[in-house]
């Protein structure tokens, strides 16, 4: 049976339901830290409009829908904090590390060697990979393949390719 919050105080409120808003608020973020800080937002927002509120049907779906359109803000904003023009391109080296390795994913598209460097590096699923990259994981999939085609590619021509400034054992000068 639902009961009807007229009659119920906000400190009676959160005391019934905090917990239950804490739960929903850990499955939107993921993280008890920034469930426990949504929740608070939450609840002051809804502190200060109460006695309006509780004289709804359902406070509860309220407090909800404040979290989720809170998450919502909180997400635009920190991904806004991230989004850059061009992608810095640093001089980092993994020491532990192929060189050869960056050196040739330096030579694809950002999109490739980000997704490349993700996937690989990272060990990221390519579903993570296109929330990150603000893709659709079959551009990771394509992205990925045409990466490791041209990759392929290149390491067939530098195989080809004899080396005259190193000669091979079996090669005699005359």
């Amino acid at each position: 049976m639902r009961v009807r919050p007229w009659g119920v105080e906000f400190e009676d409120f959160v005391r019934a339901r905090g917990g239950a808003l804490h739960r929903y608020g850990f499955v939107l973020t993921g993280n008890a830290d920034d469930a426990a800080d949504l929740v608070q937002e939450a609840l002051i927002r809804l502190g200060d409009t109460w006695q309006r509120v509780r004289n709804k049907d359902d406070p509860e779906g309220y407090v909800r829908t404040i979290m989720v359109r809170q998450h919502i803000s909180w997400w635009r904003r920190r991904r806004r904090e991230h989004l850059v023009d061009a992608v810095p391109e640093g001089s980092y080296r993994d020491r532990q590390a192929d060189p050869d390795l960056w050196d040739d994913l330096g030579t694809l598209p950002r999109k490739q060697r980000a997704v490349l460097v993700l996937r690989y590096y990272e060990d990221m699923s390519d579903r993570e990979i296109a929330a990150t990259l603000g893709i659709s994981p079959g551009t990771v999939r394509s992205q990925a393949s045409r990466a490791l085609a041209k990759l392929r590619a290149r390491h067939v021509e530098q195989a080809a390719v004899p080396s005259w400034n190193n000669p091979s054992p079996e090669r005699t000068t005359p």
